[in-house]
């Protein structure tokens, strides 16, 4: 059975299983619903645990022998399975099928995975946990979710704030749930239950934003300009080496070249995603942008950034980070007009 994340705890107070599977790719999400897991468990008498973590070098007949083998301290076991690569192998595979088709006795059972693609929840060993007891799948907090779950977070201390600075606090943590949860914590401990106020949440909260390149490279194939200067400008406050923002926005714009050269010539979009190894949740976005730039400003942003190579070098003159500023900026605003009305 497959339940939401929010039904986990109605689902362990009325109708609770003896296997659970945890899976998604926020660990804040993933430690909170194991740790309620867990509680539910040594509240019903399941006072011994026993930790498995799967690698490549696993034995798995180890975690089906234990699970018949009760110590004689404790008539109650919970069975805490870790698989942090969601990949159990052939041989592993099999031995949860075999393991969640006679489920142990007096055994409450844990497994906790990453997030698992479709191809993954296709094969039978996964089938067999939601056979066999209940999935629960942590979702992704989007960038356009993140200011409702930061006001729930703080409802749940009595504290609430408007919107604006909901935002705020939002950008700060740039996606990151546990610095968020980090920071919310803060501020219960700081102020008093009731209204947060803009001066009071920047004061006590923390630039905890960590970026990376490949988040630049996103804000500007999706467009989103105010996005792509805020995160060029911490990654220039944390003295990131300009040549690997360059390295990443030219192969970016690398990629965008061949799929528009292939899109015009009219070659289908699945195989220039492929061949470009576009894959997931980028091939949307990457698309759109595409079809939102146009090639001679593709082009343009090939011999800009070459010119930025010079600099970074020392050949040429001129402000590297500003040009990186004024590189991304074209291709983050550019409308492809033509492209636009062909396509309607």
């Amino acid at each position: 059975m497959r339940i939401k994340l929010e039904q986990l705890s109605q689902s362990l107070q009325k109708q609770p299983a003896s296997l659970y599977t945890l899976f998604g790719n926020e660990p804040l999400l993933i430690q909170e619903a194991a740790d309620l897991v867990r509680t539910h468990a040594r509240q019903h008498g399941y006072t011994e645990r026993e930790l498995f973590t799967v690698d490549q070098h696993f034995d798995w007949s180890d975690l089906l022998n234990a699970g018949n083998n009760l110590s004689l301290f404790a008539d109650r076991k919970i069975m805490d399975i870790r698989i942090p690569s969601g990949k159990p192998g052939k041989e592993g595979g099999k031995a949860i099928e075999t393991y969640c088709g006679a489920l142990p006795p007096d055994t409450f059972t844990l497994f906790t995975l990453p997030r698992i693609d479709k191809q993954g929840q296709a094969t039978k060993w996964f089938k067999a946990l939601e056979t066999a007891g209940v999935l629960v799948q942590a979702y992704t907090i989007e960038r356009n979710q993140l200011s409702d779950w930061i006001e729930q977070r703080l409802g749940k201390h009595q504290q609430k704030t408007d919107s604006a600075t909901l935002q705020f606090l939002a950008n700060q943590v740039e996606g990151n749930l546990l610095a968020a949860h980090q920071e919310i914590q803060k501020l219960a401990l700081l102020y008093p239950n009731g209204n947060l106020t803009f001066e009071q949440v920047k004061d006590a909260v923390l630039n905890v934003a960590r970026y990376d390149a490949f988040q630049l490279s996103d804000a500007m194939i999706n467009a989103d300009a105010l996005r792509f200067i805020r995160i060029l400008s911490g990654l220039q406050g944390e003295g990131i080496a300009p040549l690997l923002l360059l390295a990443t926005m030219t192969e970016q714009i690398r990629q965008l070249i061949t799929i528009r050269k292939g899109l015009d010539n009219g070659q289908p979009l699945a195989q220039l995603l492929q061949a470009t190894r576009i894959w997931g949740d980028r091939q949307k976005p990457v698309q759109a942008a595409a079809k939102r730039i146009s090639l001679p400003t593709l082009v343009q942003g090939l011999s800009d950034a070459a010119e930025i190579d010079r600099m970074i070098k020392g050949v040429a003159q001129g402000d590297v980070w500003d040009e990186l500023l004024q590189l991304g900026l074209r291709l983050t605003i550019h409308e492809n007009k033509n492209f636009a009305k062909v396509t309607k």
